[in-house]
């Protein structure tokens, strides 16, 4: 037999890099590391100023990307004690969209000392919001002109993605836009760093910069419409030199191979989304298995061999997640985040003691309470817009909602009723999914949320009343892009020839599987119409009082 070969996968989340080094032949990891971003997320003082940020606001440095594979690259090549000679392959995941502008050259606006000072110079997060005007006026604007890429966004535009972010830094930072050569997502950035080559993936533009492999992306006739100086700008600023998922980008450079610990001329592979990375971690290549990626936020992905046109659904792109079927990709803005908030802001000094007393960790004590309080017995309800809501109506402007208080609740029931939100904004994403014609037959789940929530993870198997399986690796997203960095090596040199042979072998799902227990399917299908009845009231109509308490605030 030959040496063993390895691939490398990288997963830029929101707070922290993380790396696997993967055996390519079984898929066991054999060493991780993870790197805890220098200035986290951006979102209330640039680093080295006093310059404040509005609401809504989050960006990141550039700089922590770098640093990251500065760190954790070393890190595994050292703990694993392997050679740099059986390492073929590096994948790229990131969080989507995530943007910058950017020289020509791949130097950031916000590195140069003329703009940095200015906040649209910096990267935008994909859960920057600000932009949220601009998505209002693209929604708007296709609508009025009846344009057909709106139907493959579910006939809406999220303020997360690339368009509305450009437009806001054209409309509040046109010396900006002017400076930028290039507008581009941090995962293509990233591998441009790598290779020193621009390669934009599929899966980047596919789901989050309105291009569609027939049509492309929108007309200049639209985007003119939009603005005047934007016409343009996919010539000038974007680019149309896409790239499918499980292509080779490029060759590691010679620089970066000596900042990592590698050899020059190992296989990099286009980039592709976090979210989208785990569904390749479960062994998922066909149709009809949902795989939700439970994290900060949450994100829900699925195949099918066709092409539906679903309202609410944020993106079907043909060969972008697996090649031969239409990704599509629905997800929640706020999960872990809203239940991180809670317990940051909310919990009594009393319950901290008591978790002390127990050796426990405030969130896990909080759980281990909100277990004791039966379904429907919190006697509230919630909704999980915290952080807006993605899908199915993509309004940023949204806010949390928490009905039935009384002198009587208590802080797990508040926490409980939270988690139950989540769980129902996921039925409601499910259940668009099946009135479109997407079966959901089967339920795939990873991140922090399945691994270190059971609590949660059984309401949700309870609120959607099907089983849900775990994939195997608590670092899904990296081990989907080390099967991507896999492929992107091919058979010749020991890694594989198709993302399908890849995943099947490198992809596994634990055997703990969660089943629903039909008295509590029972009271919350009872509560979730009650969800529904406030999600309608709230979200669909024009009641505008959530926008209103948001304009007053600002």
């Amino acid at each position: 037999m030959g040496r063993r070969k390895y691939v490398i996968g990288i997963d830029f989340g929101t707070e922290s890099g993380r790396t696997l080094l993967v055996d390519v032949a079984s898929g066991a990891e054999i060493a991780s590391a993870i790197y805890h971003y220098k200035n986290g997320v951006i979102d209330r003082v640039l680093p080295g100023s006093h310059i404040k940020l509005d609401h809504n606001w989050a960006l990141q440095d550039p700089a922590d990307y770098i640093r990251t594979l500065e760190n954790v690259v070393p890190s595994v090549i050292k703990k694993a004690r392997v050679k740099a000679d059986d390492i073929i392959g590096i994948g790229i995941d990131f969080t989507i969209c995530t943007m910058m502008p950017i020289k020509s050259d791949g130097t950031p606006l916000c590195q140069l000392k003329a703009y940095r000072s200015n906040p649209h110079s910096w990267v935008k997060l994909w859960k920057h919001h600000a932009a949220q005007p601009e998505a209002d006026a693209i929604i708007n604007l296709a609508q009025k002109r009846r344009e057909k890429f709106l139907q493959l966004y579910g006939g809406r535009v999220s303020s997360e993605w690339f368009f509305p972010k450009i437009l806001q830094i054209l409309n509040e930072a046109p010396k900006i836009y002017q400076a930028t050569d290039r507008f581009i997502q941090a995962a293509d950035w990233l591998v441009m760093q790598l290779t020193g080559r621009f390669r934009k993936s599929a899966c980047t533009a596919g789901y989050k910069e309105m291009w569609n492999r027939k049509s492309g992306y929108p007309s200049i006739s639209f985007l003119k419409s939009l603005h005047p100086k934007l016409g343009n700008v996919v010539q000038e600023k974007i680019g149309t030199d896409i790239y499918p998922i499980g292509t080779k980008a490029g060759k590691l450079t010679g620089a970066m191979a000596k900042r990592m610990g590698l050899n020059p001329g190992i296989a990099v592979a286009t980039a592709i989304g976090d979210a989208h990375a785990a569904v390749l971690a479960a062994g998922v290549t066909e149709p009809g298995k949902m795989v939700i990626i439970l994290g900060t936020s949450n994100c829900h992905m699925i195949l099918s061999p066709h092409e539906y046109f679903i309202q609410g659904v944020a993106g079907v792109v043909r060969d972008g997640i697996v090649p031969g079927y239409y990704g599509y990709e629905a997800g929640q803005s706020g999960t872990g985040d809203i239940l991180a908030w809670f317990v940051r802001n909310c919990v009594p000094a009393v319950y901290e003691m008591q978790a002390n007393r127990y050796k426990q960790d405030i969130y896990s004590y909080l759980q281990d309470k909100a277990a004791q309080v039966k379904p429907g017995k919190s006697g509230l309800l919630a909704l999980d817009w915290w952080n807006g809501n993605r899908s199915i109506l993509m309004d940023a402007d949204l806010s949390g909602l928490l009905l039935g208080m009384t002198l009587a609740t208590r802080s797990e029931d508040i926490f409980r009723a939270i988690m139950e939100s989540i769980a129902f904004g996921t039925l409601k994403i499910i259940e668009t999914f099946e009135s479109g014609k997407i079966s959901v037959k089967q339920i795939y789940a990873c991140g922090g949320l399945a691994e270190k929530n059971p609590v949660f993870m059984q309401m949700l198997a309870d609120v959607v009343n099907r089983p849900i399986k775990l994939v195997k690796s608590e670092q899904a997203c990296a081990l989907g892009a080390a099967i991507l960095g896999a492929v992107a090596a091919g058979k010749m040199v020991g890694g594989y020839d198709s993302i399908h042979q890849a995943a099947r072998m490198m992809g596994h799902t634990k055997n703990k599987i969660y089943m629903p227990v039909r008295r509590n399917v029972l009271i919350y299908k009872q509560l979730y119409s009650e969800y529904i009845k406030l999600h309608d009231y709230l979200g669909i109509t024009n009641n505008r009082i959530m926008k209103n308490l948001k304009q007053l605030r600002d």
